[in-house]
């Protein structure tokens, strides 16, 4: 394994432009060696070479393992092969990657590499197999606050599908195991690190599946102490936090903590109210939990929690979520961009902005209107870096169509911009956004 102190080093050497010591590569050393990597691996030369090259690594690799018969994703296919080879023969000798620049720096590189082509990459040999299911690139991405985020959504029962908006590229993920619930009940879903939880209840419990980024496959998730549904909840980095929903004794006012590298959920002090069909999300390195509805006689409830991570503490903001959709429909649809909160009002079809200092919503101007949901539901409203993204979908013959649209809040009004669009259902079932 690579020496923390050493990894830190040429981390902090890769993204500094001050003066570093003569023993440490330089910015412009490193600058070489990562185009030296991009183009030993075939990847610098554009979105529509670049899948030229995937298709042709697959087509090897499937080659190479003798995949037999086609079965609509090779992808998941050779993945699946070259985890089962890793496992069998143990952790793969990570010690030659590039050797024209080393292991310590082609892993460098490789933290700069645009993830959406760690796939390729770990389809050349056992050595990168190993180094990407390891999870060690993200965790030294993390720690270097390199961060890119895609976006996962569900519009055909039991079905995902991924969208890179940096190259506005879909990608396919396996489907999801045809567990009864996950078929015909609402499902909550929220990524975390470098998984998307899906949860859903059964007549008599509730079951949570984990889609790994690592093995690209669904497993069994950990269940939470007091399990739920119709929550609020975020995350940040490898930890998320849910609150309130339906429990086996009622709406529920408790908190839990969810470490995905642990693999364990801590319960948290619990809010001031009970509320269900509630939105959660982190703005200012806080966790809040706004709108949805009170045990008694379904009372709206317009006021928010601000839960300080550090104190420990839940603060009520009367009247945060005043104004917003949330009481008859879905819960409030908003998203967290630079620290700003934004809200999609959908009945009125507005995008609106929080006044922290006023404690009041300012409209900003129209949501795409073109996008068809049921007092809400099938319409999604999320925070993606620096832009607001809604996924929304449409009827058309032969099926539907789901379109991406973002936008990059400034002090005008939104100019939504189409960035991808497929053929699927015209229903969002669910959908997350993973940075990693």
């Amino acid at each position: 394994m690579l020496g923390e102190q050493r990894m830190k080093f040429l981390l902090e050497s890769a993204s500094s432009s001050s003066s570093a010591p003569a023993s440490a590569p330089s910015e412009e050393v490193v600058s070489r060696s990562r185009k030296l990597v991009v183009e030993s691996l075939g990847l610098g030369v554009g979105v529509k070479k670049g899948e030229e090259v995937e298709e042709e690594l697959l087509s090897r690799r499937s080659k190479k393992n003798k995949v037999a018969g086609d079965s609509g994703n090779s992808g998941t296919e050779v993945w699946d092969l070259e985890m089962q080879d890793a496992d069998q023969n143990g952790e793969a000798n990570t010690s030659e990657l590039i050797g024209a620049i080393g292991r310590e720096l082609a892993i460098t590189c490789l933290l700069h590499t645009p993830r959406s082509y760690y796939g390729m990459i770990a389809c050349l040999n056992r050595s990168f197999c190993s180094l990407m299911r390891s999870g060690q690139l993200y965790r030294l991405r993390r720690e270097a606050r390199i961060v890119e985020h895609m976006i996962y959504c569900s519009c055909n029962v039991l079905e995902w599908d991924g969208f890179d908006p940096c190259r506005q590229r879909w990608f396919s993920i396996p489907s999801m195991p045809p567990i009864e619930c996950f078929t015909l009940a609402d499902k909550e879903s929220l990524a975390v690190g470098t998984n998307i939880l899906v949860f859903g209840k059964k007549v008599e419990a509730h079951v949570v599946l984990k889609y790994s980024l690592l093995s690209n496959s669904w497993t069994t998730g950990d269940m939470m102490n007091s399990p739920r549904c119709l929550f609020g909840s975020a995350s940040f980095g490898e930890k998320a936090i849910v609150a309130g929903g339906i429990g086996d004794t009622g709406t529920l006012s408790s908190a839990e903590l969810y470490d995905s590298e642990a693999q364990t959920w801590t319960t948290l002090p619990s809010m001031n109210k009970a509320r269900k069909m509630c939105s959660g999300f982190f703005m200012d390195g806080k966790f809040y939990v706004i709108g949805g509805k009170a045990d008694n006689h379904n009372e709206i409830l317009n006021c928010g929690e601000e839960f300080d991570l550090e104190k420990g503490t839940w603060r009520l903001i009367p009247d945060m979520a005043s104004g917003l959709n949330g009481g008859s429909g879905a819960p409030p649809l908003v998203a967290v961009v630079n620290n700003e909160l934004y809200a999609a009002d959908y009945a009125e079809k507005e995008v609106r902005r929080y006044d922290k200092v006023n404690n009041a919503w300012i409209t900003l101007g129209s949501l795409p209107e073109k996008y068809t949901s049921v007092n809400g539901w099938g319409l999604a409203f999320r925070g993606c870096g620096d832009k607001l993204i809604v996924i929304g979908g449409m009827s058309a013959p032969g099926g539907g169509v789901i379109e991406v649209c973002s936008w990059v809040p400034n002090n005008g009004q939104p100019e939504w911009k189409i960035i991808g669009s497929r053929r699927s259902g015209s229903f969002v079932y669910n959908c997350a956004v993973m940075g990693c």
